[in-house]
């Protein structure tokens, strides 16, 4: 992992370098069961917005992961959109053959329900139950891309390719535009 210059020091825990957040934990559990090693970096500052971990991280605003969960036709379904993407959200009920109406952005309470994680900290995988995934494809051509890892204060770098397996999503166009 390697954070530019100018972006913000991950936070650390002299009691214990070995210390993270309990979601943050779960993220990583959830990558070690899938067969994926990630370095979960913790920030003092927030990560909520794709603005704030690029700032943070020192990358592209398009390589920020924006996990979006919306209600399909009262499904919880997952759209990991680039940082610099707006959702189109026709496109998102397209795919899921439903008319544009039967797709809204999902409440906080339905989203902790669907992931067991808080808006702003929910990464692409890991979730509390199987959900229908779709991975915005402007992500794939990054070499490195950032997702959230559990809270609004910690981040993992993950391959695209690598993103795309574990959380069994789908490559699809979604962006606005």
């Amino acid at each position: 992992m390697e954070i530019r210059d100018g972006a913000q020091s991950p936070i650390s825990n002299p009691q214990s370098p070995f210390f993270m957040h309990p979601s943050a934990e779960k993220v990583a559990t959830a990558a070690r069961e899938l067969g994926l090693a990630v370095d979960i970096v913790e920030f003092a500052q927030t990560t909520r917005t794709a603005q704030e971990a690029a700032d943070a991280i020192g990358c592209t605003v398009a390589q920020i992961v924006k996990s979006l969960c919306f209600e399909v036709a009262g499904t919880a379904t997952m759209a990991l959109v680039s940082g610099v993407n707006q959702l189109d959200e026709r496109k998102l009920a397209g795919l899921c053959g439903v008319g544009r109406k039967q797709v809204q952005r999902a409440s906080a309470d339905a989203v902790k329900a669907a992931t067991g994680f808080t808006i702003g900290g929910v990464p692409p995988f890991g979730h509390v139950s199987p959900l229908p995934i779709f991975v915005d494809e402007d992500l794939l051509p990054f070499e490195v891309v950032w997702a959230a890892a559990g809270t609004p204060f910690a981040v993992f770098a993950v391959a695209p390719a690598d993103l795309l397996r574990v959380c069994g999503g789908t490559a699809v166009d979604l962006k606005k535009g």
